[in-house]
């Protein structure tokens, strides 16, 4: 999803830092699909769950484009566990990167966003909005994401516009099992793909930035 949110933002003119924590060889290998598009690009390592790690690279991000107007928070962590058996180190692990990260990411680029009156785009989670029994700790880091998002729309204005988008089951190159499941229960009788996502990123990235702390689900009317 990195990648489809990474390419979208390089075809429609943006300057692009993208952040890993693991996948170096990935994060490279998307640098050198947006310098074919023409786009300036860089990858650095971060870790979303470090005060320091984020300050550090939001320094060299904006060293490196010479401003910041555009930060979307997509590192998340997916866990699957019956409730009763989440362990205090996965349930923490979940939250410091799913609610934590924003948090930090947001906070360190405040400063450089207010400057060119920019943009903050939160990737939630349908289950952010449903209960799923054995993703509690997922759904409740996301359901405080989205908190987060509306917090930051009221805090951040009117120079930042924040907003969210919550996609539902996306299909991805290489389909769960589950992925025909999820099909045949989706209203528009298809499951999401990357696309549809980084179409609802675009939205609120190029528009007039009146649209604040909105919650924008993707997902085909699966939570209907």
């Amino acid at each position: 999803m990195g990648r489809a949110l990474a390419l979208a933002l390089g075809r429609a003119g943006f300057s692009v830092t993208i952040t890993y924590r693991d996948s170096a060889d990935e994060a490279a290998a998307t640098v050198r699909e947006l310098e074919a598009l023409g786009c300036r690009a860089q990858a650095l390592r971060c870790d979303v769950r470090s005060e320091f790690s984020v300050r550090e690279v939001v320094a060299a991000a904006e060293s490196f484009h010479g401003h910041l107007d555009l930060v979307v928070n997509n590192a998340a962590v997916f866990s699957s566990a019956p409730l009763d058996q989440i362990s205090l180190a996965a349930w923490d692990e979940v939250f410091e990167t799913n609610t934590r990260g924003p948090f930090l990411v947001a906070r360190e680029t405040l400063p450089h966003l207010r400057a060119t009156h920019g943009r903050i785009i939160n990737i939630g989670s349908l289950g952010g909005l449903e209960p799923w029994a054995t993703h509690a700790h997922y759904c409740a880091s996301k359901a405080a994401l989205h908190m987060l998002t509306q917090a930051m729309a009221k805090a951040f204005a009117p120079e930042v516009s924040v907003n969210c988008v919550a996609p539902g089951w996306i299909e991805m190159d290489d389909p769960a099992p589950a992925a025909a499941h999820f099909a045949a229960r989706t209203p528009m009788g298809r499951n999401g793909s990357p696309a549809d996502v980084t179409e609802a990123v675009l939205y609120f990235a190029r528009n007039s930035g009146f649209v604040t702390g909105q919650i924008l689900v993707v997902d085909g009317g699966l939570g209907l």
